[in-house]
Order: C-alpha cells, then sequence, then structure tokens
C-alpha cells in the first residue's frame, strides 16, 4: 500500500508539471516566433522483487519476482523549433525568417536570439537626426559586426530577402547595412529566457551552438527573409488539448490510487485479532 501511495504521488507531481507545460504553450498560442515546449516521462526507480521459492509451483514457466517502481517523473522539457504559420501584416519592419535562423538582438547585457522579428525604428538619443532598429521588446537589433543599426531619421528603409536594410536618400538607394541571422546548429544547448529570447548558456560559446556565418557577411545558406510578415506560433491547438484531456484522467486516476490505498489501510488498522 505505501509502495501505491509513493507511486501515485510521484506520478501526479509529473502529470502536474506536464499540465503547467501545456497551458505555457496555449497561452503562448498568439506569441509571435513561440516556440512550442515538449515533455516525456520515464520510469522511477523500477526494480525486481524477488518472490518466495514456494511461488516455484510444477508446470510455472515465468521466472520469480515481479516488478515494481515508484510511479513515473518528468524527463527534460524540449522545444519544437519546426516553423510556424506565416502571418501578412504589410508592415515593411515586420519580418519573418524562413528556415532555421534566429534573429541577434542585444538584451541582458549581451546578445541574445529570437524567432519574433517586429522590429521598428525609434529615434537615437546618443546621434541627434538618426533613427536605431528595436524590436517590440525595446532590445537593439544587430547587424552583422554586433552593431546597432542606424539610419538617417530623414530616410526609407526596407528590408530584402537577404536581410540588407536598403535605405532610399534623396532617390538614392544603399544597402546600409545586414542583419546579424545565425542559423542553430544545437538547438537544444539554447536556455530560453523571458519575452520569447533565448540566449547561449555560459559553459558554451555561440560558435559551439550556431554554425559559422557565411564568409563574406550575410544569412545563412538556405535562409531567407520575408518582409512583411511575422512567424506565428508553433503551437498545435487541438493537440494541447487532447494532451490535457489525457493529462487530467491520469492526474485522476493517480488521485483514486491513493484514496483506494488509504482505504485499505484504515481497513487494516481497524482489523481486530
Amino acid at each position: 500500500m505505501n509502495n501505491s501511495m509513493i507511486s501515485a504521488l510521484v506520478s501526479m507531481n509529473s502529470i502536474q508539471r506536464k499540465l503547467d507545460v501545456i497551458a505555457d504553450n496555449i497561452a503562448n498560442l498568439d506569441t509571435v516566433g513561440y516556440k512550442q515546449k515538449q515533455t516525456s516521462f520515464e520510469d522511477t526507480l523500477t526494480s525486481v522483487m524477488q518472490q518466495p521459492k514456494d511461488f516455484q509451483q510444477q508446470g510455472r514457466f515465468s521466472p520469480l519476482g515481479y516488478t515494481t517502481g515508484y510511479g513515473v517523473r518528468t524527463g527534460d522539457v524540449t522545444r519544437d523549433m519546426t516553423q510556424g504559420p506565416m502571418d501578412q501584416t504589410n508592415n515593411p519592419l515586420d519580418l519573418a525568417i524562413e528556415g532555421s535562423g534566429m534573429f541577434a538582438v542585444e538584451a541582458y547585457g549581451n546578445r541574445a536570439y529570437t524567432r519574433e522579428g517586429g522590429f521598428h525604428f525609434a529615434p537615437d538619443p546618443s546621434e541627434p537626426g538618426s533613427m536605431v532598429l528595436l524590436n517590440n521588446q525595446g532590445y537593439f537589433v544587430l547587424n552583422d559586426k554586433d552593431e546597432h543599426i542606424k539610419v538617417s531619421d530623414k530616410a526609407k528603409v526596407a528590408i530584402d530577402s537577404h536581410g540588407r536594410v536598403m535605405v532610399d536618400e534623396n532617390g538614392t538607394i544603399t544597402a546600409a547595412d545586414t542583419l546579424k541571422v545565425l542559423k542553430p546548429s544545437r538547438e537544444d544547448a539554447l536556455q530560453q529566457m523571458d519575452e520569447n529570447l533565448f540566449v547561449v548558456p555560459t559553459s558554451l560559446t555561440e560558435n559551439q551552438v550556431f554554425e559559422t556565418p557565411p564568409t563574406g557577411g550575410g544569412i545563412p545558406q538556405g535562409t531567407s527573409i520575408r518582409s512583411g510578415y511575422l512567424e506565428k506560433s508553433n503551437v498545435d491547438y487541438m493537440s494541447q488539448i487532447t494532451d490535457m484531456m489525457q493529462m487530467q484522467r491520469a492526474y485522476q486516476l493517480a488521485a483514486r490510487a491513493i484514496t483506494s490505498s488509504d482505504m485499505m489501510m484504515n481497513l487494516a488498522n481497524n482489523m481486530r485479532g
């Protein structure tokens, strides 16, 4: 009975964590560039209990012993980095990445990376007459030299499919800068932070997590930028609801196992010889 109560309790804790992950996914259903989280379960302290030799009867083919364990626990929480659907906004500074690249921004006193491409220009207080490119959280967007992207406040700006910042000033169009877009080679190594940002853990370097940028600059091969679009969340609402219902039923079953074990312990305590 103690084993059944412990197994049910451990399982309930793991199921609750899974429900929390599902709730987080559903809450970010409309978050631009969000990548859904996934969890897995694994056995906890599974072992084989040996039975007395009296159980070895004539005609028995199965070996003595039975498997016992203490429920399941949640394994690693991973992210599904597949591309989400594109949402057309017709805003030329809304950018979506086709491929597995990530934009680089300056956040947390260092570089961070995101799939959210809702950008805008704001006046640069350090340089009157200039504008600087920011994301929706107010972080500086970086170019391929890890610098802020600045243009004149009188210029017309567009960004092409290669991530180049095209500036039209007095009828002359020039490529003023290039967005820094990196392609992760170890997506699981990225550490997720608030505001839909990812950072490289302190134990690793950027070169260990991302592929080497193309020689001469530019965005990675097989990646392109779509101006006027935003990448929506890749959360599958129907599958999340299905998983939530399954986890709720599993939680109810584990709770019922605790109740049944408690009733059996009460009966044993009330028995009289």
